[in-house]
């Protein structure tokens, strides 16, 4: 025991005293053996370390060790020797096992030996699709890079890798392809996540919200996706992607508005029928924003708006109804907010029985205790189903968010108050960007050749240019026309 008696006073080396200092933790395991022919000691953490891996591949070389150089003997590849108490500390904390041989501290070797506990590949959850690949990232950022790097594999594709995070000490990479993205982005992208100080990371979801160029915006100035193929399809058209160790999600930026209500499973369908669910998505959401707000503002300043019959319907539905449409409309709003909300967090059966039992029941005994109009009822829960066709979940809950300051605008001032609500939307939609990018391209600025891709999608064959707006070094993806000429065999 002369080497960790040694190694627990404070008065040698700063490799001493830097694992003085880790062996307060009750996880800290240090191991001595001077009865081999070459005396050896062992520093680890139990917490961290794969235990087979030390008693099938180190245990037994060390036994017959012959030569000081232990990495002519070990079957591994990751060792590194060192006299830096930094790079102990560091290793140690990552999974690394410390070895000293022959009584020696001035130079260790530091061996891999990390538990590797993670989540199998499952399905999507968030961006299930019906058809297509059922690969999903999960917590680990080797198996995710992995995921993509399957899908493409090149040497183009680059990834770099940062540590974020005092206490976390998170890793992060950036992945791009070069000869295609705009290094613009990728300077712009490296920048903001070298200059995030702070303490703790856990998910990717921190990230965003941190490089995002309006904090203060509830819209999502970063997309979000759990998809390899959907990451390996924006790598391929010139973006930038984020990935977080122990996160299942990636980022991709720079991103537009658009982009929010595309799935990629459009992709998987036939034009027409992509075309189609894009253009019902986008409906969708006016929908779900503007019908509530409307109802109220026809009942309150513009009865004259609603045809007879429908007015007559109306009536009696609301005759003996004792609060005015703005409270009637809020209350059912916020019942549906809170059903979701209990619905997501309780356990998955008991979720789902309170969602759909939960609506029925407060539906029904609200409509027959004279609170709401069961036209509004309909009204709210379609705006509600409306509100899901979303395939972003971050996008669907601004747009949850949004609908209530439309509700006050219509009771305030009718429809000139949607009107004035909608403006300013639009205007800030205009101010808003994205990695420095504007947000409603190809909107505005108006891009023509983008607009192909945007609410509707048009054939593969009118798809053979990238983005123009991300500035793409190479804009050609394919040639069309070649793809045609070989079509036709008898030729």
């Amino acid at each position: 025991m002369k080497w960790i008696n040694q190694l627990l006073n404070k008065e040698s080396t700063s490799i001493k005293e830097t694992i003085g200092e880790l062996k307060k933790s009750s996880d800290f395991m240090f191991v001595e053996n001077d009865t081999t022919t070459i005396p050896y000691s062992l520093v680890y953490f139990s917490s961290l370390v794969d235990h087979n891996i030390i008693n099938r591949d180190i245990l037994p070389t060390l036994t017959n060790l012959k030569d000081k150089d232990i990495r002519k003997s070990i079957p591994i590849q990751d060792i590194v020797k060192t006299n830096s108490s930094k790079e102990v500390s560091k290793k140690l904390l990552e999974g690394y096992l410390l070895v000293a041989i022959d009584g020696s501290i001035e130079d260790v070797f530091l061996i891999k030996v990390q538990k590797d506990e993670k989540r199998n590949i499952s399905t999507p959850e968030v961006e299930f699709s019906v058809v297509g690949p059922k690969e999903a990232f999960v917590e680990s950022l080797e198996t995710n890079i992995h995921l993509v790097r399957k899908r493409l594999p090149i040497k183009e594709l680059i990834v770099e890798e940062l540590k974020i995070g005092k206490l976390s000490n998170s890793s992060v990479a950036i992945l791009y392809i070069d000869g295609i993205v705009d290094m613009e982005n990728v300077n712009t992208m490296r920048q903001r996540l070298e200059d995030i100080d702070i303490d703790f990371i856990s998910d990717s979801s921190y990230i965003a919200q941190i490089i995002s160029d309006n904090e203060l915006s509830p819209f999502p100035q970063v997309l979000d996706s759990e998809r390899p193929d959907r990451i390996s399809a924006v790598l391929a058209e010139g973006k930038v992607v984020v990935m977080v160790d122990d996160s299942p999600h990636a980022l991709i930026a720079p991103t537009t508005f658009v982009e929010f209500f595309s799935s990629f499973e459009d992709y998987l369908f036939n034009w027409y029928v992509s075309s189609f669910i894009r253009i019902l998505r986008v409906f969708a959401v006016f929908f779900s924003i503007l019908i509530t707000p409307l109802y109220v503002a026809a009942l309150t300043y513009h009865y004259e708006l609603i045809p007879k019959d429908l007015l007559a319907t109306l009536i009696t539905s609301r005759r003996e109804i004792p609060l005015p449409p703005i409270l009637e409309a809020l209350f059912l709003e916020l019942t549906i907010e809170l059903l979701r909300e209990a619905g997501a967090r309780l356990p998955t059966k008991v979720g789902q029985t309170i969602g759909i039992v939960g609506g029925i029941v407060i539906g029904t005994a609200s409509v027959e205790a004279g609170l709401t109009s069961n036209v509004l009822l309909i009204i709210v829960a379609l705006a509600a189903l409306a509100s899901f066709s979303t395939p972003i979940y971050k996008m669907g809950n601004t747009i949850r968010l949004i609908r209530f300051p439309f509700l006050v605008f219509a009771h305030a001032w009718g429809l000139i108050g949607i009107v004035i609500c909608f403006c300013f939307l639009i205007t800030h939609l205009l101010r808003l960007t994205s990695l420095g990018r504007p947000f409603l391209e190809p909107i505005y600025p108006l891009r023509v050749s983008d607009l192909r891709d945007a609410f509707i999608r048009l054939p593969f064959s009118q798809l053979g240019k990238r983005p123009q707006q991300l500035r793409p070094k190479t804009s050609i993806r394919f040639s069309p026309k070649d793809a045609k000429m070989k079509r036709d065999i008898d030729e």
